[in-house]
């Protein structure tokens, strides 16, 4: 199944990381500059695992440490706080609300520069049919100010809901919503359309709509501390992510790849690439972040108020772009 199947790669991967990292200790004798990165346990974050595997950050001098995060970009925002992170790659509308919030990071750079599809989802014997139906039901979250919250209060407001009338079980992550959903604890719950998929091809959960990010998806953000103290190794580990994005997404294998990583179906995965881009780059669009906020203040997340300017929400090394 797909827990063995990402035990094997993950085996798989340290591996291949060992051998890689004692070949390029050996031949350069230099102590690596450690950033302790983490993500969600999702397609997306592919490059990253390639590039530890096939030695290419050590290459560079830099000896990256993932770390999954399946409880999302709620509980990465909190890791940053505690220092548990030196850097993390999570849902922009995410880490613009927590900035607001006193988390003593920065963007500095965009991952992926293409719309997230969220799947809105419900149990597969429900009543529900389409996602207009629920209007005054109760959404399941990973986390309060995680994607599935805060996306589930924007798509409330456009369709003219009122976002404080909604209602939220928090489930901590994917397992915990299979839970609440299969046990009546929550009626919906959204999440990333791919990551779900096996669960809609099952008939566990009905897919009853799509609800695109109308922006670029996934940023990077770092800690103050580690812009302070490692701002160069910041900017080589992002040229050597999208060096080796560049050339995964140029590879026959891809999807192959990805596939055997996540566990999932090979024409989902050629789906998805389609749609998608990595950029990897410290570029951000300063107008896409003043867009995030006005959504996130019309979703009554932010208050019209609090709000900062792009430049404080932003590294100095991170520039205003189209990433």
């Amino acid at each position: 199944g797909r827990a063995s199947c990402d035990f094997h790669v993950s085996a798989k991967m340290a591996n291949l990381r060992s051998a890689a990292s004692d070949v390029l200790r050996a031949a350069t004798g230099a102590s690596l500059k450690r950033i302790r990165v983490g993500g969600v346990v999702e397609h997306f974050n592919t490059p990253w695992h390639t590039a530890i595997a096939s030695g290419r950050f050590e290459a560079a001098g830099l000896r990256v440490e993932w770390t999954d995060y399946p409880g999302g970009t709620g509980a990465m925002t909190r890791a940053l706080r505690e220092d548990d992170l030196d850097v993390a790659v999570l849902l922009t509308e995410g880490i613009v609300t927590d900035l607001h919030r006193g988390n003593p990071s920065k963007i500095v750079g965009t991952f992926v520069s293409t719309p997230l599809t969220w799947g809105v989802h419900t149990a597969g014997p429900s009543k529900w049919r389409d996602v207009s139906e629920l209007s005054g039901a109760t959404y399941a979250v990973s986390r309060m100010g995680s994607g599935s919250h805060l996306m589930a209060m924007v798509d409330a407001q456009q369709r003219g809901w009122s976002p404080a009338d909604m209602k939220f079980k928090i489930v901590g992550d994917l397992q915990g919503a299979r839970k609440a959903l299969a046990e009546g604890k929550a009626d919906a719950f959204m999440w990333e359309k791919f990551t779900t998929k096996h669960l809609v091809d099952s008939g566990e959960w009905r897919k009853v709509g799509e609800v695109p990010t109308p922006w670029p998806c996934f940023a990077i953000a770092a800690t103050e501390l580690s812009i302070q103290s490692s701002a160069l190794e910041l900017l080589t580990m992002m040229s050597v992510l999208e060096q080796e994005a560049t050339e995964l997404a140029a590879s026959d294998s891809v999807c192959e790849t990805v596939a055997t990583l996540y566990g999932q179906q090979e024409e989902d995965i050629r789906e998805w690439i389609g749609s998608m881009r990595w950029s990897c780059r410290p570029v951000v669009s300063h107008a896409v972040l003043t867009q995030v906020m006005s959504a996130l203040v019309d979703a009554r997340v932010l208050s019209a108020t609090e709000l900062l300017p792009p430049t404080a929400l932003t590294a100095e090394i991170c520039k205003d772009g189209i990433p």
